[in-house]
């Protein structure tokens, strides 16, 4: 099985999730605009680019601890 290209990692205590690409962490994303951000920097600059995303921890709409599932 390989790893999956993009993964966003659980919120953390100060609100932020890790993001990973292609085994790099590229950052701390605050919201979408930052996971945006770090794939484009990737070299993914058009949404119709992006392999699928690994949310652990809940989906986009989870960035605090406290809204994990």
């Amino acid at each position: 099985m390989t790893e999956p290209r993009v993964v966003v990692y659980p919120p953390d205590e100060d609100g932020t999730r890790r993001v990973r690409v292609d085994g790099v962490i590229l950052g701390r994303a605050f919201g979408m605009a930052d996971v945006i951000e770090f794939l484009r920097r990737a070299g993914l600059d058009d949404e119709a680019e992006w392999p699928p995303i690994e949310w652990r921890g809940g989906g986009p709409e989870v960035w605090t601890a406290a809204d994990q599932p």
